[in-house]
This record gives C-alpha cells, structure tokens and sequence, in this order.
C-alpha cells in the first residue's frame, strides 16, 4: 500500500493559521493538482478537524475521517468515521484490493502515519503566502530523509514538490 502525503503551505512553511481555517489560499492550478493526485489515489485520509473544514466528502473518493469521537457516523457509502490506528486502516484498505492513499492532514493524522513509517511520497504546493505563526505539517519533531522526484511550476507564483519518504533502517539489537 502506498501513502502519499498531500499538502499545500506557505513560504514560510505553515499549512493553515489555524485549526480550522480552509485552504482557500493556494491557488486554481494547486486545487486541480489537488483534485488529480486524490482521485487517482480513489482514497484520502484526514482528520476531523480537517474533514470539518471541508464539511462535505470530497466526490469520487473514499472518504475517511481519523477521529476520537466514536459517535460520529455518516449514511454516506463514500464517508468513514474510525478511529483505528493508521496501519489498521491501511490493511483494511489492502483487503479492499485498494492500492494507494491519499493522506490530506491534518499535522495530528500526518504525524501518525510518519511516526509508524507508513508515508511513502509527499506532494507539497509550495504556496506565495506568509504566514509567520500557524500550523507545520507535523504537530512534533522528526529527522526524516526525503528526495526530490520532482518540481513542477503550477502557474507564475507556486511550486509542486515531489518528494519521496526514504525508508527507516533499523538495526537488529
């Protein structure tokens, strides 16, 4: 199963000011890469605070929401609420014969898969904005190695990054 990381943020390095406040600041051309990469993926992954500033599911995709409250449920066959562990989630989605995600934040859920080594690629929009005080794509520290794949010009102003997570290696004791 792959995990890619898709996130928009600021020059100064900030996906939002707040919790709360919707992504409306990255662009057009940032919104169809956005809309691309997820719908090939077929799957996003967020958490609540994330899925409550979209306030809808987001169409042709399967939508699932990482959240504590348990009572939280949808009639909708595109919308699950749970609150397993990321790599719950991941073999349920293997079973499904499903081979990529789409992890869209925010830095709480973010920080889980990384923490588990379960991100694989991270699509980053590096957007004309400064923010100076807000939220980072992780909520904690790490000293993960990445590779540029790729850089793609969105329009005259913003960037798409690609890179690719290096695995973890891990030493027998």
């Amino acid at each position: 199963m792959k995990v890619v990381l898709v996130m928009a943020m600021t020059v100064d390095g900030k996906i939002s000011r707040n919790p709360l406040e919707p992504v409306d600041w990255t662009g057009r051309e940032d919104k169809k890469a956005f809309v691309r990469i997820t719908r090939d993926a077929g799957v996003v992954i967020m958490g609540a605070r994330t899925f409550d500033t979209i306030r809808r599911p987001l169409p042709d995709r399967k939508n699932i929401v990482l959240t504590r409250d348990t009572t939280r449920t949808s009639d909708h066959p595109e919308l699950i609420f749970t609150d397993q562990s990321p790599s719950k989630i991941l073999e349920a989605l293997e079973e499904e014969r499903i081979d990529t995600a789409a992890l869209i934040g925010g830095a709480v859920v973010n920080t889980l898969f990384l923490r588990e080594n379960l991100i694989d690629e991270i699509y980053v929009t590096v957007a004309p904005r400064l923010f100076g005080q807000g939220l980072s794509m992780f909520n904690e520290a790490f000293d993960k190695k990445v590779t540029l794949v790729d850089l793609v010009r969105l329009d005259e102003e913003a960037v798409l990054l690609k890179y690719a997570v290096k695995p973890q290696i891990s030493f027998p004791s």
